[in-house]
């Protein structure tokens, strides 16, 4: 099963052109926002919530969690994509996992308190947190399958953990 993936990989990062190679390294650098300067993590993060605000206004939490699952799977194409080309494994411009991970984490928030500027802050905290010091689980994860599930599996379960601990402290708390 492993190595069928693996053909089936190799077939899909076999790119047509150069203007594919660009497209896939720009949606990997969360459109553009991972090349923004220092902090490529915190500046994807960040820039993701703007389209999930959008996504929950106009589609709804629903709509918001969709969207986490296709930006994971879209991340783990690109990144699969473009990794081949690269010397590092995880290099810190890449930042749809923290797209897709930012995501889960105002998605789960905003599931159970809403969305409001509070609920933002909140998951853009939480994930930040869990992304960068990466508690059991977490790091564990971001060693477990190929580079492009690796980058994007780490992010994924910070956003869960995220979301979940912010939840559960909001609902102690008396704001649910």
């Amino acid at each position: 099963m492993e190595e069928q993936l693996r053909g089936w990989l190799q077939d899909m990062t076999t790119l047509p052109s150069t203007l594919s190679f660009n497209t896939a390294r720009f949606i990997a650098a969360g459109f553009g926002s991972g090349w923004l300067p220092r902090a490529p993590g915190t500046w994807g993060s960040l820039v993701s919530l703007l389209p999930a605000w959008l996504l929950i206004e106009y589609t709804g939490v629903e709509g918001l969690a969709v969207a986490s699952v296709a930006a994971l799977g879209l991340g783990c194409f690109v990144s699969a994509l473009v990794l081949p080309a690269l010397e590092s494994d995880d290099p810190g411009w890449i930042v749809i996992d923290e797209w897709a991970g930012q995501w889960v984490t105002v998605a789960i928030i905003s599931a159970f308190y809403g969305l409001s500027a509070l609920t933002l802050l909140s998951a853009f905290l939480a994930f930040r947190l869990f992304d960068i010091f990466k508690p059991f689980p977490i790091r564990q994860v971001e060693h477990v399958g190929p580079p492009w599930w690796a980058i994007m599996a780490d992010d994924l379960l910070a956003g869960v953990m995220g979301g979940a601990i912010v939840a559960m402290a909001m609902s102690v708390a008396g704001m649910i």
